[in-house]
């Protein structure tokens, strides 16, 4: 069997830990600590069984138009793929040639990288709030600028990035799995006529509670969309996952509920560890970047918190290696979170 030497070297995304068990506090993988509205669990009850033995709807209409409405916009603007992953991926194979590279922030998703490792392209990274005019783009053919951005939460006004896509000849793909957590967003800029290179994708996982359903969807201008279309596989989208994103779409207000619940133990948290001495820049994502006290190395905590069932995410990178992701949970969890940072200060 031939591998090619390319995903020889490959070292590929590396993901949260997933722990399972009683008593796990489980704050590493920006998961919602909420529910799905009710109307997903009837969308399951109500899904016919029979229907398993056929082929789902191959473009996800149904689920493409109620998006359409919500954003304002055509379905012909909307694309659905198995979690805004595959989005990625399929940009990463329709809008970066063979001797182009794909660009984002440093540090972000650290899947970009990865995606342009699997293609065989260069990656580019600029650093989260340098100078934009001074990013050396390049041979760049695809950007995706995460907004509100992970690891760090920083939020960045729609308008910057709307003057960045100007200028750049490529395509601008504005991840916003985070975007319902913000005080604001880049929708408008995929649904106005005038801008031909820009798409916004958002996700199922995060605001609407359903990670372990693998849905995600991009708006954007209609050509790119159809290259989008015409490169997915037959049946990307499968129709439990159709039924259920759908009921989730139809129930806006559940899903704003528990974004304000977030966002308010987002800021409770924030303060407290303010208070315990944390550098804690604000954030407008479901997560805070958090660095411990001068003298708290953060492995060491990451470990410690560990072995108290307490799982947050620790990056090793250069540039994210003296903080910790700590996502966002239910208050009681994070109660606990502080709690246990309290006890291992008193080295308990």
């Amino acid at each position: 069997m031939r591998i090619t030497e390319h995903i020889r070297r490959l070292k590929g995304y590396v993901h949260g830990e997933q722990p399972s068990g009683r008593g796990v506090v489980k704050l590493n993988t920006n998961e919602n600590a909420y529910p799905p509205s009710p109307k997903c669990a009837e969308a399951l009850k109500r899904f016919p069984a029979a229907a398993l033995r056929l082929y789902p709807n191959a473009e996800s209409t149904p689920l493409r138009k109620a998006i359409a409405a919500l954003h304002g916009t055509s379905p012909d603007n909307v694309f659905v793929g198995n979690g805004s992953d595959e989005i990625l991926s399929l940009a990463a194979k329709v809008f970066v040639g063979d001797d182009e590279a794909i660009g984002s922030l440093d540090p972000s998703y650290s899947l970009y990288k990865t995606l342009a490792d699997i293609r065989n392209v260069p990656w580019k990274g600029f650093r989260e709030g340098s100078d934009v005019g001074k990013w050396n783009l390049k041979g760049v053919s695809l950007f995706l600028w995460t907004n509100p951005n992970a690891p760090t939460g920083r939020f960045v006004e729609p308008r910057e990035i709307a003057a960045f896509a100007k200028k750049f000849p490529g395509v601008v793909i504005v991840d916003e799995a985070y975007a319902d957590f913000a005080r604001g967003n880049a929708m408008a800029l995929a649904t106005a006529p005038r801008n031909r290179n820009i798409v916004v994708m958002r996700t199922f996982s995060k605001s609407y509670s359903l990670a372990g359903l693998r849905v995600g969807y991009c708006v954007g201008p209609k050509d790119l969309i159809a290259a989008l279309m015409k490169t997915k596989d037959s049946y990307n989208v499968d129709g439990v996952a159709q039924a259920v994103a759908l009921a989730a779409v139809r129930d806006q207000a559940w899903k704003d509920a528990n974004c304000r619940k977030i966002v308010l133990a987002r800021e409770k948290c924030a303060g407290d560890l303010r208070k315990r001495g944390w550098d804690v820049p604000p954030s407008e994502s479901n997560f805070l970047f958090a660095r411990p006290p001068v003298g708290t190395d953060p492995e060491h905590l990451f470990q410690k918190l560990k072995e108290k069932n307490i799982f947050i995410r620790y990056f090793s990178g250069k540039l994210t290696r003296d903080r910790l992701r700590i996502s966002i949970g239910t208050p009681r969890e994070m109660e606990k979170f502080i709690a246990a940072i309290d006890a291992i200060q008193k080295g308990k």
